[in-house]
């Protein structure tokens, strides 16, 4: 995994935490199972071309619920969910990167589709 950068909201001026890239298949694939506890955000960076359903992701073996921002090429939100721990969920829309938020934190943002993300280094 990458070092932990802040998330920011462009569109609503919001700093939304640190998240950590997992840029690898396996990262990726485990992504926040059985986490207890969420220190920082998570960003799977899904790969050029997969579409509506390579985005799609599943809460199998969480623990906790988390917040989701759908992400496309240019940072623009796609799509957003909350889910619980055991539900599948498909994005209205493909995305490049799916950002893994502790729940609460969309509610606070104010985030919305069409808002513009930017990831930055600490």
């Amino acid at each position: 995994m990458s070092p932990k950068i802040f998330l920011i909201n462009k569109s609503k001026n919001k700093n939304m935490g640190n998240v950590t890239f997992a840029n690898s298949f396996f990262s990726r694939f485990r992504g926040l199972m059985l986490k207890k506890d969420l220190k920082s955000g998570l960003v799977l960076k899904i790969p050029a071309g997969r579409g509506k359903k390579g985005s799609a992701i599943h809460m199998f073996f969480m623990r906790i619920p988390l917040d989701i921002i759908f992400v496309d090429e240019d940072l623009k939100v796609v799509d957003l969910t909350s889910l619980n721990p055991w539900n599948i969920y498909t994005p209205k829309n493909p995305s490049r990167f799916v950002i893994e938020l502790k729940k609460g934190l969309l509610k606070n943002s104010g985030t919305e589709v069409g808002d513009l993300m930017e990831f930055k280094n600490l």
